[in-house]
């Protein structure tokens, strides 16, 4: 069940919002509500919420700073609550780290829908961070998402390499083939792979491969075939393999749940 937190600094509208929309009908539950956007903000770091809804203007602190400034202590999806007028801004807020927005009134509707896939990429989250956790547990390798989300201004070839990974983890990749792009050789883009991020280039390479198959797996619309060429493994043995490795299961008792 998702935990909501209803940030509107007009009360007819946030008590609407809360007692009327069927929240347990979307396997939701409101844990929270504020009038302003500073208010708000204590909320989100005491509740920590996986949803906040949030008006655009509010008194005291709009709704995109105070999203901004709740994201660097709580993760939680958020969603702005916009007029017509506000429109333009809000779709600027996406780019800022707001995940969706709704226009009011709110179509209880679009917000199920809304609601649903959130949840939906929140639980695929959690379960690709858990795993990861699990396989790294004894390891002490450091997070892997932490790494994605950086700016490694410290060393810019590394900060490509991420960016190749990310982008094109379905494609044929190598240590090689991205030094010659970078115009480095493959012996310093492996070292300064391994001092700025702790692990080995193939070995982050297969565990952001992993962590995509794990998503495609949940959707159940795939055979693991299918999920292992689009995640860049050419050879099925070897896909099955390196999913035991991280996940320490197959990908059949994967989806089992066994």
């Amino acid at each position: 069940m998702l935990r909501v937190m209803i940030a509107e600094d007009e009360d007819i509208i946030r008590k609407g919002l809360i007692y009327t929309m069927d929240w347990m009908g979307m396997d939701c539950v409101v844990v929270a509500e504020a009038a302003n956007g500073q208010e708000g903000l204590s909320k989100i770091l005491e509740h920590k919420p996986d949803v906040v809804l949030a008006d655009i203007c509010m008194p005291f602190m709009d709704g995109i700073e105070m999203i901004k400034e709740a994201s660097k202590s709580v993760k939680f999806k958020s969603i702005l609550l916009t007029s017509y007028a506000e429109f333009e801004y809000a779709r600027r807020a996406i780019s800022a780290g707001v995940s969706e927005y709704l226009l009011k009134p709110v179509d209880e509707e679009k917000l199920a829908l809304l609601m649903k896939r959130l949840g939906e990429e929140i639980a695929n989250s959690r379960q690709v961070e858990y795993v990861m956790e699990q396989a790294e547990s004894d390891a002490g390798i450091m997070n892997l998402e932490y790494y994605m989300q950086l700016d490694l201004s410290e060393n810019k070839y590394v900060s490509k390499a991420i960016q190749e990974i990310k982008s094109g983890y379905g494609d044929k990749l190598s240590v090689e083939s991205i030094s010659d792009m970078l115009g480095v050789s493959a012996s310093y883009l492996s070292r300064k792979f391994k001092e700025v991020t702790g692990q080995t280039f193939l070995d982050f390479l297969n565990k952001y491969r992993i962590s995509q198959a794990i998503i495609l797996l949940n959707t159940g619309q795939y055979r693991i075939g299918e999920v292992s060429d689009a995640t860049g493994f050419t050879d099925y043995k070897h896909f099955c393999a390196v999913f035991k490795k991280y996940t320490l299961k197959s990908p059949s008792k994967f989806m089992k749940g066994i």
